[in-house]
């Protein structure tokens, strides 16, 4: 599963790997998981066909638990056997942000030591020098309940505003616009 959405868009997002029905129905993102992070992007005024929607790893990573075959994070291996594929992704949108859903996403640009409980909602150089934000997968949130539950909806949606706030602000001058004169100065 490669990936899908705008080919042009401002924001790239970018999760660990496909699911269960994400594989069975070779679409990132369409289970249960899915359907949160439509309402997520929605919420800071994102359609999710405005934005290219990919995984770390196109294919399933599972493990066989004795009775059927379990999603699992992708393993380093798998990140960087995929990574080219990625790298393409990147390279054909070209988006202003991403936005990296859990861990295992935000690990394979920012290495093995990214810690997604204490540095999510900051913004990093990402590939190409794109500005990257990683926050927590959809996935996670939906298997957490009570106060826990509030309070990590609370820091994703300070995630998601920081990206809307990224996405807002006007682009940086480019070297050429600023040292070039104006007609109108003497």
């Amino acid at each position: 599963m490669y990936g899908e959405g705008d080919p042009c868009a401002a924001v790239m997002v970018i999760g660990e790997g496909p699911g269960e029905t994400e594989d069975e129905l070779g679409r990132p993102f369409v289970g249960r998981a899915g359907a949160l992070l439509d309402r997520m992007l929605l919420a800071i005024g994102l359609p999710r066909e405005d934005v290219y929607i990919c995984n770390t790893v196109k294919c399933r990573p599972t493990f066989d638990d004795g009775v059927r075959l379990r999603n699992r994070a992708p393993a380093p291996a798998e990140m960087l056997n995929c990574r080219g594929y990625l790298d393409e992704q990147i390279a054909i949108v070209q988006p202003r942000a991403i936005l990296c859903l859990g861990a295992p996403s935000a690990k394979s640009f920012l290495g093995p030591t990214f810690s997604i409980t204490r540095q999510r909602g900051q913004w990093f150089e990402g590939p190409n020098g794109i500005p990257l934000i990683a926050t927590f997968h959809p996935a996670y949130l939906l298997r957490m309940t009570g106060g826990e539950l509030n309070a990590a909806k609370r820091l994703v949606w300070g995630d998601l505003q920081a990206l809307r706030a990224r996405l807002d602000a006007p682009p940086p001058e480019t070297v050429a616009e600023i040292s070039q004169p104006s007609l109108f100065e003497p």
